[in-house]
């Protein structure tokens, strides 16, 4: 009796093992940057600023543009620039990065990114 409990279970075990999964982990799959143009608000130290950027294909860039930040906020135009590039643009656990030093003109900060 206790033999027979004991292949039922192990039977039982085997056959809920096996079963095929309906989850599929792709580790080594291609990560892709997604080079669409984006106008976005971008919420930021209790405050709302305005992000567009667009790919330059030949460069290979991102051109990013904020809006609603003054002239000494360089280091919040960064901060702004890496993680929002980061969240709508590159592959998963990638931020963006700066290539270039961002300039300040007509109330608006411009940078040039990549992801990295």
């Amino acid at each position: 009796m206790k033999e027979s409990i004991l292949i039922a279970l192990v039977l039982a075990l085997v056959a809920g093992c096996s079963s095929s999964s309906k989850v599929r982990f792709n580790r080594n799959g291609p990560a892709t940057v997604q080079t669409n143009s984006r106008s976005e608000p971008i919420y930021y130290n209790g405050k709302t600023y305005q992000l567009d950027y667009d790919f330059d294909e030949t460069e290979k860039l991102f051109a990013m543009r904020i809006s609603g930040l003054g002239a000494k906020q360089q280091r919040d135009a960064v901060n702004i620039a890496t993680s929002s590039l980061g969240y709508f643009a590159c592959p998963e656990g990638q931020r963006g990065k700066i290539m270039d030093t961002p300039s300040y003109e007509d109330g608006k900060w411009t940078l040039f990114a990549k992801c990295g």
